[in-house]
């Protein structure tokens, strides 16, 4: 449920602006509010405990976002800023063209801007992806990882 849930926050993103923070990201090119930590742990750049947002831009049916690592429990909005003349989606279950938002979920338009805001659950990976026909095939997936509180 929580990756089905993760995923679908993601999903928000296809077609817009998903931030991911991963252990080698550039925070540089990170679009996030308030800016990411380091992990003591491993030095990875990190989102997180305090609520954050991160602009994911779509181009060419393709996320343009680095990698992102976040704690547990921390609240991101996600931002998405679609450059695409065609809409994209992301949700749990089914090809829905279009729907209200739903938290980690969102619709967005050609050339349209959407927000959804997601709380990340347990340390893992969680999937987002658009689910419109063809387009998780054609690429329009990834992961972000949760990291212990």
């Amino acid at each position: 449920m929580a990756l089905a849930m993760a995923a679908a926050v993601v999903a928000v993103f296809a077609g817009a602006t998903l931030l991911v923070l991963a252990a080698t990201g550039d925070t540089a090119a990170c679009a996030c509010s308030p800016a990411p930590t380091r992990d003591p742990g491993d030095g990875a750049k990190v989102l997180g405990p305090e609520p954050g947002s991160v602009t994911v831009e779509v181009e060419h049916s393709a996320f343009r976002l680095p990698d992102v690592r976040v704690r547990e429990g921390t609240e991101v909005t996600f931002v998405l800023d679609n450059g695409d003349p065609i809409g994209h989606e992301r949700h749990e279950s089914g090809h829905e063209a279009a729907h209200p938002p739903r938290p980690g979920e969102v619709s967005v338009g050609p050339g349209g801007v959407a927000a959804t805001t997601y709380t990340f659950g347990e340390a893992g990976e969680v999937e987002y992806a658009c689910h419109l026909p063809g387009h998780y095939a054609y690429g329009m997936h990834g992961t972000i990882t949760v990291v212990p509180a």
